[in-house]
């Protein structure tokens, strides 16, 4: 190994805009007491949310450390990344994404919605699970406000935060039970999610699969628009690894 690998290797100061890579962003900034680290990579705890960040140019070390960190024959989530994983990488999902930026929402508080907790994650887990949202894990809640809407006792309704880059906050956890389908919850909840980082001075955005149109056209209408075309992948690492960080 070459003498200079030895030596701690530090980032540079990031030349991209925080939503160009915002879990990185997050994790360096408001969201910096989840990180987790080896070498130069981060990443969220895995009940918390898949997000992981690498360098702005990774390079084989920093690949091999994304490996450890995810552990044997684990895939690695690569949301809305930047690099493309190596090549001996098997890529096992791949999908298109947008990302989306308030240009004119018009925000506004509910009176229906409701603060959602730790007490409320086995409901809110229970939705996630009939309406497939995208990941939502046990400790997902603690990133942000979530805000939900009952009927009858049963949650129906919710979305909430995510990612924070300096500045910004992602609304994510977008979702509805089929039989209230129809009655502009969703709407209502990421206009109410929406206020909230608004008054702390922060700019909302979201993310969501290019190839749902239906959800797409819904945040246009609220007064999103478009920033950037991304894609979602998760890949698995080769058998066998050059070297990790400190090996």
């Amino acid at each position: 190994m070459p003498q200079n690998d030895a030596l701690p290797r530090t980032d540079a100061p990031s030349r991209l805009h925080p939503l160009d890579d915002p879990a990185r962003s997050s994790l360096t900034g408001p969201h910096a007491h989840f990180a987790e680290s080896r070498g130069r990579v981060l990443r969220y705890p895995v009940d918390v949310t898949p997000w992981i960040a690498l360098p702005d140019t990774p390079d084989a070390r920093d690949w091999a450390d994304v490996a450890a960190l995810a552990g044997p024959g684990r895939p690695v989530a690569l949301a809305a990344f930047q690099a493309p994983p190596p090549r001996d990488w098997e890529i096992v999902f791949r999908a298109g994404g947008v990302q989306l930026v308030d240009a004119s929402v018009d925000a506004a508080p509910d009176p229906e919605a409701v603060p959602l907790g730790p007490r409320d994650v086995p409901d809110m887990l229970d939705l996630v699970a009939r309406t497939r949202p995208g990941p939502f894990l046990p400790r997902t809640v603690e990133l942000g406000t979530y805000l939900g809407i009952r009927r009858g006792g049963a949650l129906v309704a919710m979305a909430g935060e995510r990612l924070r880059p300096p500045g910004w906050t992602e609304i994510s956890g977008v979702c509805t039970d089929a039989s209230v389908r129809g009655q502009g919850l969703a709407s209502r909840l990421v206009l109410a999610v929406a206020h909230g980082i608004r008054e702390r001075g922060e700019t909302p955005f979201l993310h969501a699969s290019a190839s749902n149109t239906r959800a797409v056209r819904l945040y246009e209408s609220l007064g999103f628009r478009l920033r950037r075309r991304t894609e979602f992948l998760s890949a698995l690492a080769p058998a066998a690894i050059p070297y990790a960080h400190g090996t």
